[in-house]
């Protein structure tokens, strides 16, 4: 069974992604993708979709979907108070929708408490456009990819792929999952990165390195799906000098001759020659991904141990939610994604 759904409104930034494009960076294509993968996983799952099926990301609200078939959704990130015709409906839920139900994501309140910025909305059978270098996901800067390679406009239409969910499936009552919580710092409510030290840190003066660790970074307005800009104090360096272009990869800190750090997200360049100061680790670039704009953040470093063990835990977490939707008999044993790949590698 397919669907189609179709863009009333499509809010500031909304683009079909799915877990990215890899194995193209020495070809100086970004991996790009859902900037939160464990979100989409989660969304995907609670609809009955593969891991890696495309869905929405969208950004900052604002968003409007009518579908013109029934189907099911469910969404990870913020809620931005959505409503299915009028009706409160909550992220980390499994929803049945009717044929001709609108689906409204209101504008990004950054004054609730636990704002984010994005949300990733899987639907029953994922979103069908061209695959494109094994990928579904759009690449916006490089236009290609998703919806025409751009971001989603009003009176876009989106076809579905073909759902294995049932007819009882797809109607079955509202469900939902524990979503995964951030650590915040209790006393200004910044959002703590775990953070590997980077290559390059050794370029800076004892000052600014003990400032990292320290300080709080506050992200700015310029911030997109490239990188985060962060504002705090100027990180200096020992001496001046060019040094050369080296690899990056989501979740490296750079620190350009403003000696305010960028954060680089799934949007970014395959290589970059400003000082790699670290690296978010992989179990916590979700967190990023999620954080509003002028929120605060809080970089702790760590081991590689401790990262690869953070990386364990959330592939555990996937587990378990794998096993929670076999035991209430959501997925049968041929959908159970522990069969497969549970993440983007």
């Amino acid at each position: 069974m397919t669907a189609a759904i179709t863009v009333l409104r499509a809010g500031m930034l909304a683009s079909v992604q799915d877990l990215g494009r890899h194995g193209h960076r020495h070809l100086g294509i970004c991996p790009g993708g859902a900037l939160d993968s464990l979100a989409l996983v989660l969304a995907n799952r609670l609809v009955g979709n593969p891991d890696g099926a495309a869905g929405l990301e969208l950004t900052m609200g604002g968003c409007e979907l009518r579908f013109e078939a029934a189907t099911r959704v469910a969404w990870a990130g913020d809620d931005f108070d959505a409503r299915l015709d009028g009706q409160p409906v909550w992220p980390g839920w499994s929803v049945p929708v009717r044929a001709g139900q609108i689906l409204t994501f209101g504008r990004a309140n950054r004054s609730r408490k636990k704002a984010g910025i994005r949300t990733w909305l899987a639907v029953a059978g994922g979103i069908d456009v061209p695959v494109i270098l094994g990928s579904r996901s759009t690449d916006l800067m490089a236009g290609f990819g998703g919806h025409e390679g751009r971001a989603l406009k009003a009176h876009d239409t989106l076809i579905c792929g073909p759902s294995a969910l049932t007819t009882a499936q797809l109607e079955r009552r509202a469900f939902g999952a524990r979503m995964p919580s951030g650590h915040t710092d209790p006393a200004d409510g910044a959002i703590e990165l775990r953070i590997v030290p980077g290559p390059e840190l050794e370029f800076f003066t004892v000052a600014s390195r003990e400032q990292i660790w320290r300080d709080a970074w506050r992200i700015t307005p310029q911030s997109n799906r490239m990188g985060s800009r962060l504002e705090g104090p100027e990180l200096k360096r020992k001496r001046n000098g060019d040094m050369l272009s080296s690899g990056v990869i989501p979740g490296t800190i750079q620190v350009p001759p403003s000696g305010q750090p960028i954060v680089l997200m799934g949007d970014a360049q395959t290589i970059g020659g400003y000082p790699r100061v670290g690296v978010v680790i992989r179990a916590d670039l979700w967190k990023l991904a999620q954080a509003p704009l002028d929120g605060r953040l809080r970089f702790r470093p760590v081991e590689t141990a401790e990262a690869l063990a953070a990386w364990g835990e959330q592939k555990r977490y996937l587990a378990h939610l794998a096993q929670g939707l076999l035991s209430m008999g959501w997925l049968t044993p041929a959908q159970n994604p522990l069969h497969g790949e549970t993440h983007a590698d």
